[in-house]
């Protein structure tokens, strides 16, 4: 089989993952009146980080080999056989060099949090430490703890930092995710105790284990559910639009940008890889799924009146092709899915920010208030059109190459008889077409018109360099990708071979 482990002498992963967390944790002990200290040294640590993980990742990772690279297991818990086991491989490198670039960017857009500055930034490194953890550790028992890490740092910055109705957002938020560990944490332990005949956590021992047949639908909805919520998946979305509505823009940044990719990251390595005959089963039930969340968040988006809230369903509709794309069980469909994991890692999180640059200014939040912005504000007014039509998949940009890999994966799969493919298909353009038009009927409320310019006291403030630094450091990975895809699926062209060959594999015995 393929899981023979590269050998690596120096513990990049152990301090790409300790390094932001413990370095964060000096942050408590700055000066009280230091807000720019505080920022700037986190900022610095953010890009310390990034520095170390590139360099890593660029020189001691073999991007045509699916096996698993820069492995580092250290003995934990001798009695429950726990370890300190990371690893990466094509899957994960992009999540993490994904969520080091959006981390840094969301913590130079936390420029106007002043109050509790240091807590604040101590809780944004610790949901660093914690998503870089969860996409490389090898152990279950730590892929778990590392999954656990970033619920309290959300939930503070949601209910500390967030509007008017935090306190209910951040209720639910820790409602729905924590309930959802609790079947993370059962599939776990289920998969420890029942899966061979001497328990282990080794994420290795488990993908060669055979299981019984009840036994693995059993933990595969349990793995699934737990990353649904996640991800979300229809229906246990509804905690997402009211925590975005709610959280400070740096925190919606990451929680678009890199923690909605956590569930879809786990139903790929966890529920595809571990579970490949029920996850045959259940992928035409993933596809219905994914194409009804499509048409359904699509629809929703545009009956809200909350800026934030009508991005949110955006990011839910735009998950759903995500959850096609695993369902497909094509390379085309998967490589798509895992594209459009990072593309929207990027436009979700421009999204965000723009709409809270655009309160910060306005300090209005629903869109029949708004209008007329164009014109006093022609920066943000270009840069939100800008992602607008990356968010519509407009060509040239990173989404219209994701959705299309997905689109053919679901045309060429061999599972799906010829007229459900047509129909899923007929489906998924409907989708497409919904797109643009929640998205640009956003943008005519908010920017066209006269009704903010008109009014009285109309005077506000286009982009600063800041804002605009930021959105173009988006705005250049987003059309880079679009006109060179390879550039990423370079990264997990050859693990997906891998997996859906064990898959095949699999299925034959």
């Amino acid at each position: 089989m393929y899981l023979v482990f590269t050998t690596n002498f120096f513990p990049w992963l152990t301090i790409i993952v300790v390094f932001p967390i413990f370095a964060g944790s000096i942050v408590l002990f700055l000066p009280h009146k230091g807000n720019r200290v505080i920022r700037w040294y986190t900022l610095c640590i953010c890009i310390l980080e990034l520095l170390i993980t590139t360099y890593a990742f660029c020189f001691h990772f073999q991007v045509d080999d699916p096996l698993i690279q820069l492995v580092e297991t250290y003995k934990w818990i001798d009695f429950f056989d726990c370890h300190w086991r990371l690893g990466i491989d094509g899957l994960s490198v992009g999540p993490i060099l994904l969520t080091g670039f959006i981390t840094t960017l969301a913590t130079l857009a936390a420029r106007p949090v002043t109050r509790d500055s240091q807590l604040f930034h101590f809780l944004m490194l610790a949901m660093y430490s914690g998503q870089i953890g969860s996409f490389a550790s090898r152990d279950l028992f730590l892929f778990f703890i590392m999954w656990e890490l970033e619920l309290i740092p959300v939930y503070l910055l949601l209910s500390m930092w967030g509007g008017k109705k935090r306190l209910y957002s951040a209720t639910k938020f820790i409602l729905y995710t924590a309930g959802g560990s609790i079947f993370l944490l059962m599939g776990v332990l289920g998969l420890t105790l029942y899966g061979s005949n001497e328990p282990t956590f080794n994420f290795e021992t488990s993908v060669n284990q055979s299981y019984p047949t009840a036994l693995e639908i059993i933990l595969y909805i349990g793995f699934f559910i737990a990353f649904a919520v996640k991800s979300p998946i229809l229906p246990l979305h509804t905690w997402l639009p009211d925590t975005h509505g709610e959280a400070h823009y740096s925190t919606c940044m990451l929680l678009a940008g890199i923690l909605l990719k956590m569930g879809a990251y786990g139903l790929i390595r966890i529920n595809m890889e571990l579970f490949p005959h029920v996850h045959s089963i259940f992928s035409p039930y993933l596809v219905i799924v994914g194409t009804i969340q499509m048409i359904y968040a699509a629809l929703t988006s545009l009956g809200q009146r909350n800026l934030k809230r009508r991005i949110a369903y955006s990011s839910v509709s735009h998950m759903g092709f995500i959850i096609i794309g695993i369902g497909s069980m094509t390379d085309t469909g998967l490589n798509g899915a895992l594209l459009q994991i990072i593309s929207h890692g990027f436009i979700g999180a421009a999204l965000f920010f723009l709409a809270g640059t655009t309160y910060d200014r306005i300090r209005l939040v629903y869109l029949d208030e708004m209008g007329g912005i164009a014109i006093q504000m022609p920066k943000i007014f270009t840069m939100f059109s800008s992602f607008s039509m990356a968010s519509l998949a407009l060509p040239g940009m990173s989404g219209f190459v994701a959705e299309l890999l997905v689109f053919f994966g679901i045309i060429s799969a061999k599972k799906y008889i010829f007229m459900s493919k047509i129909l899923i298909s007929f489906v998924m353009a409907i989708g497409i077409i919904l797109t643009p038009i929640y998205s640009l009927s956003m943008s005519r409320q908010m920017f066209y018109g006269y009704k903010l310019f008109n009014a009285p006291n109309s005077s506000f403030l286009d982009s600063g360099p800041r804002e605009l630094f930021l959105s173009i450091s988006i705005l250049l990975p987003v059309i880079g990708i679009g006109l060179y895809p390879d550039f990423v699926l370079s990264l997990s062209v050859e693990k997906v071979e891998v997996i859906l060959s064990n898959f095949f594999y699999r299925q034959v015995l």
